[in-house]
């Protein structure tokens, strides 16, 4: 794949020059990786004014899932422990010929903005801004890949949970098992910490499992995800243990089932991303749950779980073809319980299916 990296640093080049500087630093790690494919702790990318480099500390032990950086990029590692390779690539560009420099202002510390600063003084530091977050944003069929097996992993152990017994076992010990089987059937990790919300606890987002015990006629919530090869993906279910649903639990899951197609059916290339979140929102809003739900009703997954586009009112932009989005609304009630439905899915235009869906574990109330 060395000439998907090289065609991602020719985009990047292309907006850098457009904006006045000839070279760039690349230290957030996800996008060093989307550019590189290397996953290398603590390395940077010099797209520099003669060659490109990968900078990085001593050797180490690259993260679960990388790849080799392509024939095509030159690896600086760095001579002895305790150096900076942020701040080495800066001199490295000076050595170059650059005149500027192009940084990651929203990841580096002003710490380490003063140290390349100081060790290039006669380099203008410029901002390059999110523009390889936007690249990411649009993702390659490889990329769609990744995500695709990523959830078919995440379905597999979602499914052999609900076979085993779960009366009486603690939300950890789920959440635990779930991470344990993820890894089993080849993920690189979890993509996230496992989320396992049950009786009162159930449909909370992000919910950080307890030593609550599994109960009989329970909401049982879980959300879960894997990471393969750098690429994250994410679901999320809402069950019943041990008996018939009640009629509160049925109209509240029938509620938030409604909700979550409704966000799902809106998600179509050129529709606002407020307008997905909106579609969702107000099937939530009609029925009297106002309070308490989330910014956003979904958000991009990539090289990170929660990344561009974020599905939110305020959200800025339109949605394009081969987006991965999750769509995940949810309510809870406190003291009783709740509801979260999320899966992941790729947009796609009508005339191709429209959105693929990649989680595809039931969305039926199923009693456990």
């Amino acid at each position: 794949m060395p000439e998907v990296y090289e065609t991602r640093r020719a985009r990047l080049r292309d907006r850098c020059n457009a904006s006045g500087s000839a070279t760039a630093l690349v230290s957030r790690p996800a996008n060093v990786r989307y550019l590189t494919g290397a996953a290398v702790p603590g390395a940077v990318l010099l797209l520099g004014r003669t060659e490109d480099l990968l900078v990085q500390g001593a050797p180490a032990e690259a993260a679960p899932g990388a790849l080799r950086p392509d024939d095509a990029l030159r690896v600086h590692t760095l001579p002895g422990p305790g150096g900076d390779p942020a701040v080495a690539a800066a001199g490295l560009a000076a050595a170059q010929g650059a005149d500027s420099l192009a940084v990651e202002e929203h990841h580096l510390t002003v710490g380490r903005h003063r140290a390349i600063g100081s060790v290039a003084p006669a380099l203008r530091l410029a901002d390059v801004g999110c523009a390889v977050e936007q690249l990411r944003v649009i993702k390659d069929e490889g990329e769609i890949s990744c995500l695709r097996i990523g959830a078919e992993i995440a379905d597999q152990a979602l499914g052999e949970l609900l076979e085993s017994i779960l009366v009486g076992r603690t939300e950890r010990h789920l959440a635990l098992e779930l991470e344990r089987r993820l890894v089993d059937h080849g993920a690189d990790g979890p993509a996230f910490r496992t989320s396992v919300g049950t009786g009162p606890h159930s449909g909370r987002r992000r919910h950080l499992p307890t030593d609550r015990r599994v109960e009989e006629g329970d909401f049982l919530s879980v959300c879960l995800g894997a990471t393969y090869r750098g690429y994250r993906c994410e679901i999320g279910r809402t069950f019943v243990i041990g008996t018939s649903p009640a009629a509160w639990q049925i109209e509240l899951y029938d509620l938030v089932f409604a909700s979550q197609r409704a966000g799902r059916e809106a998600l179509v290339p050129g529709t606002a991303y407020r307008d997905v979140d909106r579609a969702a929102r107000q099937v939530l809003d009609s029925a009297g749950h106002t309070e308490g739900l989330p910014e956003s009703t979904g958000h991009g997954v990539g090289l990170e779980i929660d990344e561009e586009p974020q599905l939110a009112p305020a959200a800025m932009g339109k949605l394009d073809a081969c987006v991965p989005v999750t769509v995940e609304p949810g309510v809870h009630l406190p003291g009783r319980g709740g509801v979260r439905i999320d899966d992941t899915l790729v947009v796609r235009p009508e005339a191709d299916g429209g959105p693929e869906l990649l989680t595809i574990t039931t969305k039926e109330l199923l009693a456990l």
